[in-house]
């Protein structure tokens, strides 16, 4: 009895040891087995941030590849448009608000974003408030955006007028005046202070239009026109620019006291109603001159024949809301300034086509003017680039935790 008794006491005795022993083994295995499992998760999650790496990559790519699509849109568009309308009267077109109805007649076209729009709110959010609403202007803003158009559709109107007396080559120079004529608007409007660059730009393209304006010979003008047209013309486009000058401060105004947020969306309606209130003041004034009557005589009598008529009509509408999509796409994926310097870029562009498609002389008269322009363009630019780049680093800092250094430094004062 006492040998089984103390047999089983050792058996039970070595029990625990003989599961202590299993344990580690088993635990041994375990470690063993998950060595594996950490390898394959570590090379996981190395995989998945070498695929977000390069998702990132080609993000980036596409991004590049859109903006520079329209940074090329924005730079043909805005170099093209004014040789169609220059063609359109050339070779026998006369209809200057016909013309102007043209440059604005295109804006259906915006009608898709909106749309698209639409119908994604409408099927994501069926029960939200905003999902049947077509479109997100506030009244404050729609109606600033009628006011606008109806001064776009008048300055339509002047820069086709001036247009159809005035080379292609020298319309482009003066219309870069816009640029000093927006500094002195943004000063009275939305009080933009003056700056040495700004100051510098306004008196260089001034005096760049004064170059045009003395001594310009009657080499580029179609035969039978007198200087006094001439003329009229030049001082037409100088106020076309200095009324679509005016409408940008309006619009920014507008932006500030409508307290709606701007998105790409709202720029696109904004435009799309400015075009509508454009499109109507110059059907007013085609109404009132008989061009509706007159289009079907004029296309069968033009000089390219009546199908060229008709695509040239077409290519100036149609070119003319590229010119905008593209400015909204430039300024929404770069900035303002790039879309300001693609379009001054332009201007030598357009002299290079007016010179090859019309014929047009460029003699040094041009080319200092163009000199000047581009010098005042460039220094207006340049100031506003310093402006963005101080505002953007007040940003920063205002967003800083305040650092030890600068408490220190508080301390010493």
């Amino acid at each position: 009895m006492e040998i089984e008794s103390t047999f089983e006491e050792a058996k039970l005795s070595s029990a625990p040891r003989t599961m202590d022993h299993d344990e580690n083994e088993s635990h041994h295995q375990e470690r063993n087995s998950s060595a594996p499992k950490t390898a394959e998760i570590e090379s996981r999650t190395a995989g998945s941030n070498n695929f977000g790496a390069a998702e990132l990559t080609v993000n980036k790519m596409k991004r590049f590849c859109f903006l520079a699509t329209n940074v090329v849109l924005l730079l043909f568009s805005n170099s093209g448009t004014p040789l169609l309308v220059r063609i359109y009267f050339l070779h026998g077109g006369s209809r200057k608000w016909f013309s102007a109805f043209l440059q604005t007649a295109g804006f259906p076209i915006l009608i898709l974003p909106p749309l698209i729009s639409f119908l994604r709110r409408r099927g994501l959010r069926r029960g939200a408030p905003g999902a049947r609403k077509f479109f997100s202007l506030r009244r404050r803003l729609f109606l600033f955006s009628i006011v606008i158009g109806i001064i776009t559709g008048i300055d339509d109107f002047l820069y086709s007028y001036g247009s159809s007396y005035v080379p292609v080559s020298i319309s482009a120079i003066l219309l870069a005046t816009q640029l000093g004529f927006t500094a002195l608007f943004a000063f009275l409007i939305v009080r933009h202070k003056f700056t040495a660059s700004s100051i510098n730009a306004v008196v260089i393209l001034t005096f760049a239009s004064v170059v045009l304006g003395i001594n310009t010979n009657g080499h580029d003008r179609p035969a039978g026109e007198s200087t006094a047209k001439f003329f009229t013309g030049f001082m037409m486009l100088l106020a076309a620019a200095a009324l679509y000058a005016l409408a940008l401060p309006l619009m920014e105004l507008s932006y500030a006291i409508a307290k709606q947020k701007v998105t790409v969306m709202v720029l696109v309606e904004v435009q799309l109603t400015i075009g509508l209130a454009a499109t109507a003041v110059c059907a007013i004034g085609m109404a009132a001159h008989n061009d509706f009557q007159a289009i079907t005589k004029e296309a069968e009598a033009y000089g390219l024949g009546k199908a060229n008529y008709y695509l040239v009509i077409v290519f100036t509408a149609v070119l003319s809301q590229v010119f905008f999509v593209a400015l909204v796409c430039t300024i929404k994926y770069s900035s303002a300034l790039l879309a300001g310097i693609v379009i001054a870029a332009s201007i030598p562009l357009t002299e290079v086509l007016a010179v090859f498609f019309f014929h047009e002389k460029f003699n040094a008269q041009k080319g200092l003017a163009l000199a000047l322009a581009l010098w005042g363009s460039a220094s207006y630019f340049y100031g506003e680039y310093k402006v963005y780049q101080r505002s953007k680093a007040i940003a920063m800092e205002s967003r800083l935790p305040v650092s030890v250094p600068l408490i220190a430094e508080s301390e010493m004062r």
